[in-house]
């Protein structure tokens, strides 16, 4: 993805992360999922009391798409406003390497710097879905 395409979806994760829902942690996360279609799909962290109903970011994106009938992803940007670059929690990676393990990840900083990785970068020697078809009858 050249610059011209990714400065866009990088301006889109910022927005998503001012929606967020973060009254606890106040930690806003805003991620922007760019679809095969070239359409871009939002999402941002919804926190709850109850701290495990919380929803990250990435997986709220991922929902959307899903929901509207989408499979196909080209990359996705994830905003947080730090000085270090903040990768997806355990949960996101797990259902990021379910959905999409080769995915583009452009992770964010305040200083729009960027670091791009893959979701078998982040989750290595992971759990997926052929591992279920090595059980035995």
């Amino acid at each position: 993805m050249d610059h011209t395409q990714l400065q866009p979806l990088i301006e889109q994760a910022i927005l998503a992360s001012t929606r967020a829902y973060a009254p606890y942690s106040r930690f806003q996360v805003g991620a922007a999922l760019r679809l095969a279609n070239g359409e871009t799909i939002l999402g941002c962290n919804v926190e709850n009391a109850s701290y495990g109903l919380t929803t990250c970011a990435e997986r709220t994106a991922l929902g959307a798409a899903i929901a509207g009938g989408h499979r196909e992803f080209a990359a996705m940007a994830i905003y947080v406003a730090t000085d270090e670059f903040v990768s997806p929690c355990g949960a996101c990676r797990q259902v990021l390497l379910e959905l999409a393990p080769d995915l583009p990840i452009w992770l964010v900083n305040r200083a729009r710097r960027t670091m791009q990785v893959t979701p078998r970068q982040l989750l290595p020697l992971a759990f997926e879905a052929r591992h279920l078809a090595d059980l035995p009858s």
